[in-house]
């Protein structure tokens, strides 16, 4: 699989959010962080390319499926850090030691922790994402995901992103809730 399948399965009609956008916003997201080696750099910019790589949401193993085919394309010495990094993406739960992998989940979570025009938009675009679904069911599901995230004693397990984005992401969680209960 080259760069331009991986651009080609993220341009796949549904994706609404899971789509270009937001590879470049967790991309743009690890720009920021510092000190990073050169190997750990390359490490999440390849699980950012590929841990949305499968995304079906009649499905529930979509990140065991992009980590499997991240595998089988990713340079052998780096394949197995980058397949486990994707799989975390699946319940965002990190061992305390795991620095990558709380950079990765912190990465990807970080649309949480921005301001309402921007959540409102990936709420949207998430809802446009299971259009399927009939509203009461959406609604009684997506309300059940953002509580799992909303009871976490910490939402970024990497404290930078935690400092930074940790308040904003319940303010935008309560806010969502609020109207799906509503």
């Amino acid at each position: 699989m080259t760069h331009d399948d991986l651009v080609e399965a993220y341009s796949a009609g549904g994706r609404h959010y899971h789509d270009l956008r937001h590879v470049q916003d967790c991309l743009d997201q690890l720009d920021r962080v510092a000190d990073l080696s050169v190997r750990e750099r390359e490490v999440l910019t390849l699980a950012i390319w590929w841990h949305d790589a499968v995304y079906d949401p009649t499905r529930s193993d979509n990140e065991e499926q992009s980590a499997i085919l991240a595998e089988r394309h990713v340079a052998p010495a780096l394949r197995d850090e980058v397949g486990r990094l994707i799989r975390l993406t699946r319940t965002h739960d990190v061992a305390p030691d795991d620095r990558l992998g709380a950079l990765l989940v912190s990465i990807d979570l970080a649309i949480l922790g921005t301001d309402e025009a921007s959540y409102d938009v990936y709420a949207d675009a998430i809802r446009r994402e299971y259009a399927d679904v009939p509203d009461d069911a959406y609604r009684a599901g997506r309300a059940a995901v953002l509580e799992r995230f909303a009871r976490r004693p910490v939402i970024y397990p990497d404290a930078s992103f935690a400092a930074a984005l940790d308040q904003k992401a319940r303010a935008n969680l309560a806010r969502e809730l609020h109207g799906l209960r509503s």
